[in-house]
């Protein structure tokens, strides 16, 4: 299998490349489902983390960015971005002093599940004198964060409510519970199940005089459906921008929309069926999937794949009638854009046959 006549041949390995023509037509076409279906889109900024990327969102329409942590804000405040939805709670004295310093230079939204952390947001309003905005989460199948739609969670926004200088405008949700669907079906009703828990408490809230002004879902595989679905003002995907195996096994999209790959290196050939290239759980990172072996699939041949990762090696499975030569370069797409991205200083955006220029992943490693 000769896999070394690539164009980026002379480009040192390991080195993760993004085809810019498809992030391109990728961040059009989720601006456009947007735009069709009547809804905002406020993309995640933890996929990529790039100030660049971020403004080619805003510019195909974006009306403000989803961050995780308040260190991916501050990165994007200091670029001149100034809409965010902090999609994470935000707890202890630290983070709160950061977020009014923040809240002095962009319109901030915030997160949370809990009234111990919504008291918490209260006071620093009172301390600043202005009033906090609020999603409230809401757990719709993740079982990650938030109370049960309906009752469980219309009670918890009543108490919210109660509290001074804080402002329940939204009910918030994340199907990533959508991953582990196996067909268009399944995901198009797990779409339908994120939005219906929400749409179904905020009715319950309106009965009660609590007025609820955005229904916002997360997701890259639920986002494909938002044409199908009713009660939505707002969509946070993220892995669409770059693509990944999670999506591709699932079917939400084709080959033709993964702008991420790994090129790596052949460096030993130390046994039958075995090859070793220079790209580990520090290129790649350890996310598995519950779909496909491995770490990550050759593009075009998924029978060969990183079958075990040490921190600089890649140990590749091989198919019998397959073998690699000292030097190849191998072309792979990753489990998860997400966490493969966050590894890096730097992606090499490629164009055509041409390194085109590097994107410089900004908030690397804002983890706070």
């Amino acid at each position: 299998m000769q896999q070394n006549r690539h164009p980026w041949a002379e480009l040192e390995t390991p080195a993760v490349l993004i085809d810019l023509d498809i992030l391109d037509r990728n961040l059009r076409h989720t601006a456009e489902l947007a735009h069709q279906a009547g809804v905002k889109l406020r993309p995640h900024f933890k996929t990529h983390k790039s100030i660049w990327i971020a403004k080619e969102q805003i510019r195909y329409g974006a009306c403000g960015i989803t961050v995780a942590k308040l260190g991916e804000a501050e990165v994007l405040a200091d670029a001149g971005i100034a809409d965010f939805l902090v999609a994470f709670p935000i707890v202890g004295e630290t983070k709160l002093r950061r977020l009014a310093r923040l809240m002095e230079r962009a319109n901030v939204i915030v997160s949370t599940d809990n009234v111990q952390v919504a008291q918490g947001l209260s006071q620093l309003g009172r301390s600043i004198g202005k009033d906090i905005k609020l999603y409230i989460d809401v757990n719709t199948g993740l079982n990650r964060c938030g109370k049960e739609p309906g009752e469980e969670t219309a009670q918890l926004v009543q108490e919210i409510a109660k509290l001074p200088y804080v402002h329940v405008t939204g009910l918030m949700t994340h199907g990533g519970f959508a991953y582990g669907k196996k067909t268009q079906e399944q995901i198009r009703e797990a779409a339908r199940v994120e939005a219906e828990g929400l749409v179904r408490t905020k009715q319950l809230l309106e009965q009660s005089g609590i007025p609820i002004e955005e229904i916002s879902v997360g997701s890259t595989p639920t986002s494909k459906f938002i044409s199908d679905i009713d009660g939505v003002t707002e969509i946070r995907p993220g892995a669409y921008v770059y693509g990944d195996i999670s999506q591709l096994a699932i079917g939400v999209i084709t080959p033709e929309e993964c702008a991420m790959h790994v090129l790596a290196t052949v460096v030993s050939t130390p046994r039958k069926g075995t090859a070793i290239i220079d790209a580990g759980s520090k290129t790649f990172s350890s996310d598995a999937s519950a779909h496909v072996p491995g770490y990550g699939t050759l593009r075009d041949f998924p029978d060969v794949y990183v079958e075990r990762l040490s921190e600089e090696h890649g140990i590749l499975h091989l198919p019998e009638s397959v073998q690699f030569e000292i030097g190849d370069q191998l072309l792979f797409l990753p489990n998860h854009c997400c966490t493969t991205a966050n590894l890096h200083d730097e992606l090499q955006g490629v164009r055509g046959n041409r390194i085109d220029h590097m994107i410089k992943v900004d908030a690397r490693g804002k983890i706070r």
